[in-house]
């Protein structure tokens, strides 16, 4: 059996019911560089955030300036670190000379993706989970204190082109100045947001989401949190639910509606 580096699902009892998703860290479960396990627990932990907050996720019209703003802070956030810690080529890296850091182990938090009806959300959340994956395979990882331009680069294209959606799509801005890597959306338009200029009134409308048991914030304080990748469990392939072999994650899924033997499933639904 070949592996896979697709977006995995979090095949987790009632979590893998309700299509939650892990970035693939491959067999790369630790990291040795302080900035890159920083950037990855950043980009996660506000990726729960967008994910949990509010019920655009569930709806397929234009989502709100709440949501928006949530993913223009996240995006401008991390080009913040990436831009104040990435050495080019022609700059010589900080090594150590007796002592190195410690292996630490990646962060993970699982969000709703798989089931996601909101196209758009959707979409970037699966860019952002692609650019975790690369962020935690990257071979920077290995480099003690410094990542480098190519790393940033790499890692950016994802959340540069979430941006460039949102910009577009969304707000109106004219595609070949929403690429320009140093674009940023402004206060005014920001303020200026209204989706009925662009979007026909089909798409202004939807259907009530599907009922589904909605987790509660102490239901979800176990995944926001966030999980050591080294103790991930139920990790599979979707929709087949196709084992998968991984530092953290066994070979075989856990069955819907189950839990891992020693999991304490947290209260509520």
């Amino acid at each position: 059996m070949f592996g896979t580096d697709q977006i995995l699902w979090y095949n987790n009892g009632v979590w893998g019911e309700l299509g939650y998703a892990c970035p693939n860290f491959g067999d790369n479960a630790t990291s040795l560089n302080s900035g890159i396990h920083y950037l990855v627990s950043v980009i996660g932990r506000n990726l729960t955030g967008i994910m949990h907050a509010n019920p655009d996720v569930d709806l397929r019209t234009p989502p709100t300036i709440k949501t928006l703003t949530r993913v223009h802070k996240l995006i401008v956030r991390a080009r913040q670190i990436m831009g104040g810690r990435a050495v080019p080529p022609s700059t010589a890296t900080m090594d150590a000379v007796h002592a190195t850091p410690a292996q630490q182990v990646h962060l993970i938090y699982p969000v709703p993706y798989f089931k996601v009806r909101n196209p758009w959300i959707k979409e970037w959340c699966g860019l952002a989970l692609t650019a975790l994956g690369e962020a935690m395979q990257h071979t920077d990882n290995h480099r003690s204190f410094d990542f480098s331009t190519g790393f940033s680069g790499l890692v950016g294209q994802y959340l540069h082109r979430i941006y460039r959606l949102m910009a577009s799509e969304l707000f109106g801005v004219e595609p070949e100045k929403a690429k320009a890597l140093d674009f940023i959306l402004t206060n005014e338009d920001l303020a200026g947001y209204d989706p009925r200029k662009w979007f026909t009134s089909t798409e202004m409308v939807d259907t009530a989401a599907p009922p589904y048991r909605v987790p509660t914030e102490d239901d979800l304080r176990v995944l926001t949190d966030g999980i050591p990748a080294t103790h991930l469990v139920g990790l599979a392939i979707y929709p087949t639910g196709g084992p998968i072999e991984t530092d953290a994650g066994g070979p075989a899924p856990i069955p819907p509606g189950t839990n891992p033997p020693g999991f304490e499933p947290p209260p509520g639904p």
